[in-house]
């Protein structure tokens, strides 16, 4: 008798097994053909990517608009001849932008790396206080900030410029690069550094040949997002800045409370250009790193 269940209980399941896998495989090869019509998932990818990029197509076509009105009425290069040739001021304001950016990227990207480092591989008192307080200035208001910051350059009697702007983006930047060294050194394997160590390498050339190089990926990540927010900033530097420290920001800021002017669609169109160049070259510049090591 139980043998005879035994049997039957083998003979159902070796029949109904091939079933439900050729049912799993029908349905996969079903959904691969795209006979799914309508995929929620897609519909919200797709009007992201338009909602994403269909303003910088407008920004693109009327860089060339002849008007200045929102009518598209001929093609023309006037506001690009106007941005070149006739936007000394604006020129200005984006050279100290960019001194701004790269100065404190650079100054953030090294206090960040090596915090992370202190803090990642060393104990001592007070590590998790400092842990949270580096973590501040990407959670508080940049209101919040920027008044703290014209508060304690008032107190010491420093008088606001490029260098008290500068100050402030490196404060506001040092936590984003510390964030993201601090996610590569988790994934670090310590090994390599006791086996520099076992070669006879001291603390400087384990440092620059060994643990700089494995985390360099996280560390250039940091730097470009240093530069990427201090570029955009607004508001720190609308608290910190003074006479003859006005940024780009700034500087179109005071453009659109008297109109918009199509100098800025040309500008914006250029900056889109170089930001896109620079970062296929990154890319192509981290493939090769990646590659070489």
């Amino acid at each position: 008798m139980s043998k005879n269940l035994g049997m039957l209980f083998n003979y159902a399941f070796k029949a109904k097994r091939p079933k439900s896998e050729n049912a799993r495989h029908a349905r996969r090869a079903w959904k691969k053909t795209g006979h799914l019509k309508f995929s929620f998932s897609k519909l919200v990818l797709y009007l992201t990517i338009l909602f994403l990029f269909i303003p910088l197509f407008v920004i693109f076509v009327y860089s060339f608009n002849e008007s200045k009105g929102s009518e598209f009425t001929k093609f023309s290069l006037v506001w690009y001849k106007e941005l070149f040739l006739q936007s000394d001021d604006l020129w200005h304001s984006l050279l100290n932008s960019l001194i701004i950016a790269f100065s404190s990227a650079i100054v953030s990207t090294i206090l960040g790396t090596m915090a992370s480092i202190g803090v990642n591989w060393y104990k001592f008192k007070g590590k998790k206080f400092i842990q949270t307080l580096t973590y501040l200035p990407m959670v508080l208001p940049e209101v919040i900030i920027g008044i703290s910051m014209v508060i304690f350059f008032s107190g010491i009697h420093l008088p606001l410029g490029l260098f008290t702007v500068f100050a402030a983006h490196t404060t506001f930047c040092l936590p984003f690069v510390f964030l993201m060294v601090n996610a590569r050194l988790d994934e670090f394997d310590y090994s390599i550094v006791e086996a520099s160590h076992d070669l006879g390498a001291t603390e400087v050339q384990t440092m620059t040949k060994v643990v700089i190089p494995a985390i360099m990926p996280g560390i250039l990540s940091g730097f470009l997002m240093a530069i990427t927010m201090s570029l955009e900033d607004f508001v720190i530097t609308f608290f910190v800045s003074g006479p003859g420290s006005t940024t780009l920001p700034l500087y179109v800021y005071s453009m659109i409370r008297f109109g918009v002017s199509p100098v800025i669609n040309s500008l914006s169109v250029v900056m889109i250009v170089f930001t896109c160049l620079i970062a296929f070259l990154c890319r192509k510049g981290l493939k090769g790193f990646a590659a070489g090591h």
